[in-house]
This record gives C-alpha cells, sequence and structure tokens, in this order.
C-alpha cells in the first residue's frame, strides 16, 4: 500500500472519519471495504462523493477511510468533510469552491443530552390531574 499524500479528519454527530488520499483511480474503500458495500443506499454515498464531482477529481485519487461512531448519515457527512479537507490540503484553489458549496463547514449540530425527571431530553412524562 502506498503511502498516503494526505490526512484528514471529519466528524459529524458522533461519527467520527480518517481519511486518507492517495493517487489512484478513484477507489473508496471504508473500514476496509468498498464503498457500495457500507452504504448501500445511493444518497449516502452520493453525499461523500460531493467533494470529489464537484472538483472533478474523482478519478484522480483513492480515498481510504476508517470510521467509527455515529449511524450511517453522520458518518456519511463526516466522510464528506474530510475528504473536502484532504482535497484542499492537497490543492488550496480548491477551496473557494468547496467552501462555497458548504463542504468545509462542520455541521455543530449534536443530539442533546436527557434530563432528570424527564423521559427524553425534552419529553416529559405524561401530567396526570389525579
Amino acid at each position: 500500500m502506498s503511502k498516503p499524500l494526505v490526512q484528514s479528519t471529519g466528524r459529524r454527530k458522533r461519527a467520527v472519519a480518517r481519511v486518507r488520499i492517495r493517487a489512484g483511480s478513484g477507489t473508496i474503500t471504508v473500514n476496509g471495504r468498498s464503498v457500495e458495500d457500507y452504504f448501500p443506499n445511493a444518497t449516502h454515498r452520493m453525499i461523500l462523493s460531493e467533494p470529489l464531482r464537484l472538483t472533478e477529481t474523482g478519478d484522480h485519487y483513492d480515498v481510504d477511510v476508517t470510521l467509527h461512531g455515529g449511524g450511517v448519515t453522520g458518518q456519511a457527512g463526516a466522510v464528506r468533510l474530510g475528504i473536502a479537507r484532504g482535497l484542499v490540503e492537497l490543492a488550496p484553489e480548491l477551496r473557494a469552491s468547496l467552501k462555497q458549496a458548504g463542504f468545509l463547514t462542520r455541521d455543530a449540530r449534536e443530539k442533546e443530552s436527557k434530563k432528570y425527571g424527564l423521559k427524553k431530553a425534552r419529553k416529559a412524562p405524561q401530567y396526570s390531574k389525579r
């Protein structure tokens, strides 16, 4: 396995993606599996490959991703941010187009923590008058 050109990190909700980009033919592997195997939903695959499609560099680089935490959508968002950050590191002239598309912005929305006396973060038990 060749040495990566760039390593970057992407996060979304609880998901953390470590992304390695190396010169290649456009193969994306996630946790040692193909991207079609790991993300069977076409929407998730589209989300994570958007930075490559926008910059038209999809067939120039191989992307190797190590993912942990979170759900499927959060993981796809984390991979997208990691790929976008890696592409900016490789070619700083791509920064303007990626930033305008919103791929370099970390989505800061997190799950609100549960409060004591409540069933969830804000859902209270049913009120009973008698």
